[in-house]
């Protein structure tokens, strides 16, 4: 492990999300490749008219998002704000109105380094979808391969005492 990383250098891997329309982007891990601890981090490089994940919230974790380059548009609650190059984006933990989403409005890549704690377990809420995620990465490498993920909607809950003698 080494402490300095360049993002040229950065191991990436390609998302796809649905059918390709709207979620596209390549994902790469920082915070765990140069050894961070409870600070996450990765670079993400977003297309034109792309999108790296839906629109959601986060109840256990804050992140924030450093725009690199291109521009694009940060939706974050009700509200859209343009970005660009240079931009700080604040993502704290909280319900709905603290949901976000950067989307590649450009005409170029959208390249940045999303930074967050990594409390773990997290729940996360999509409002755009109605659904959640619960998940607890330990002792998985990261959110996508989870050691225990649960993606529902909260009509689908069980009883508490179901299946209990």
């Amino acid at each position: 492990m080494k402490p300095v990383m360049n993002v040229d250098d950065a191991q990436g891997f390609a998302m796809q999300g649905g059918d390709g329309s709207k979620f596209a982007a390549r994902v790469a891990p920082v915070g765990s490749v140069i050894g961070t601890g409870s600070l996450g981090a990765m670079y993400v490089v977003v297309a034109p008219g792309k999108r790296a994940f839906p629109f959601h919230n986060h109840l256990g974790n804050d992140e924030m998002f450093v725009i690199l380059e291109g521009s694009g548009t940060y939706r974050l609650g009700d509200a859209e704000h343009p970005v660009r190059a240079g931009d700080i984006c604040a993502a704290p933990r909280g319900g709905p109105d603290t949901a976000h989403q950067l989307i590649n409005s450009g005409d170029g890549p959208l390249r940045y380094i999303g930074i967050s704690t990594s409390n773990d377990p997290d729940v996360v809420e999509y409002p755009d979808s109605g659904k959640y995620a619960a998940m607890a990465v330990a002792p998985g490498p990261d959110f996508m391969n989870a050691h225990l993920k649960v993606v529902g909607r909260a009509g689908d809950s069980l009883d508490y005492w179901d299946g209990e003698l």
